[in-house]
């Protein structure tokens, strides 16, 4: 006869090894392994809360760590049914107790009036390939709060930096605009509150404290997934802001679209904005990153400014110097501009954002657009591919291809 007992009690250490003191206490007490039929495992728990949150938040831990012990499980199912040994029954009301309590342990830092970690900041936050443009829609907003990309929508796996982002963004409008309310909260947060104000017929209460923030962050909203009523006063409370052009920004592990029993007009208010997500650096770019990094420690590097490199340009092409940060579209300026977009991406693999503030505050999407077209016409005309040579021998000497460093 198996022992499910042990096995579970096994788990347990392994789980608690990877979760707060305070989450383990609160969404593994009184669970239990009942069966294990066709490579599943039923775990028993004591309510539709803990279901939920265990299914959500902890499921993929509980597979690894029984997989720990049994190698050919295939899967985890959760059974409401609780533990005949327990000495008491966990009632909604206790439940919410004891999340509220959990979720006072604040991480150090954090500012209690808004949640928001003064650490987390754009000078932090490292930009490449996999985040740029999640990056350049966060300061597409920065610029102009609830107009610009609202609601903003960034998801990614775990650990791609989406919180310090969306946490940046709050922390910068609370410095350039003074009096902005700015508060942000984890989504389980938000669920406690809702269900504590239900049960407490308390709701309205909660409805005005929300409604006096001028921006709203919101991280991990896939937590909403199978929660009817809290989707519902999600719903009003996105209305609100969106109606008085106040901020909105969502974090989540997915897109709308593969949020399971999403309420469809709450998923349309999530992707009526700005969609971006963070996806997990490719293999082969790491391997390029390091390739890079090694050159540029291993070679004397050829210090420039971007001033510096426009002015090579504008030189070469014998146009005046200032037309490359104008607005013009002449197209005698236009072709010298795009190459020293296309030189400051290939060369120096400063961002899309990066360039496009540089020269004359453009938008990524027109710096993209320039990186593109040369590339394309480069492949069309050699006359360009030999001009482009030449621009890179005066930039960095007879070694065109030799490291070289660009003072952002």
């Amino acid at each position: 006869m198996t022992d499910y007992k042990k096995i579970w009690d096994e788990a347990l250490l392994e789980i608690e090894i990877g979760v707060s003191k305070a989450n383990f206490s609160t969404w593994f007490k009184n669970t239990y392994i009942s069966k294990q039929e066709e490579g599943t495992i039923y775990i028993n728990v004591p309510s539709a809360f803990v279901k939920d949150w265990l299914q959500n938040k902890y499921h993929k831990l509980i597979l690894k760590a029984l997989r720990e012990i049994i190698p050919d499980i295939r899967g985890v199912e959760y059974i409401i049914q609780k533990d005949p040994q327990a000495p008491k029954e966990i009632t909604l009301e206790t439940e919410n107790k004891s999340v509220s309590a959990q979720l006072k342990f604040n991480e150090p830092y954090v500012n209690r009036e808004d949640n928001l970690n003064p650490r987390y900041v754009f000078d932090g936050f490292i930009v490449g390939p996999f985040n740029e443009l999640a990056y350049a829609a966060a300061q597409a907003v920065i610029k102009n709060p609830g107009s610009t990309y609202n609601p903003l929508y960034i998801y990614g796996g775990t650990g791609l930096g989406k919180t310090h982002l969306i946490q940046a963004i709050g922390n910068h409008i609370k410095k350039s605009k003074p009096n902005s309310k700015v508060f942000y909260l984890a989504s389980e947060r938000y669920v406690t509150e809702i269900i504590n104000s239900i049960t407490n017929n308390t709701i309205n209460i909660t409805k005005e404290k929300y409604k006096k923030y001028d921006a709203l962050i919101i991280d991990d909203v896939q937590f909403f997934s199978k929660k009817d009523k809290v989707q519902e006063e999600m719903f009003h409370l996105f209305n609100d802001f969106y109606n008085n052009n106040k901020q909105i920004i969502f974090s989540s592990d997915k897109p709308p679209k593969y949020i399971q029993d999403l309420e469809e007009r709450l998923r349309s208010r999530f992707e009526g904005g700005m969609i971006v997500d963070i996806s997990k650096p490719e293999y082969e770019s790491k391997v390029s990153d390091v390739k890079t990094l090694l050159k540029n420690n291993s070679r004397q590097q050829k210090s420039l400014s971007i001033k510096d490199i426009v002015r090579i340009i504008a030189e070469f092409y014998n146009v005046e110097e200032k037309h490359l940060y104008e607005k013009t579209r002449k197209r005698e300026v236009v072709k010298p501009r795009q190459i020293a977009m296309y030189i400051l991406r290939e060369n120096y693999n400063s961002s899309y954002p990066q360039i496009g503030e540089k020269l004359g505050g453009r938008d990524h999407t027109t710096v993209m657009h320039a990186c593109e077209k040369i590339k394309e016409d480069i492949k069309k005309s050699d006359n360009l591919m030999r001009e482009i040579d030449q621009i890179k021998t005066l930039l960095f000497g007879p070694e065109s291809r030799m490291s070289s460093a660009v003072s952002i």
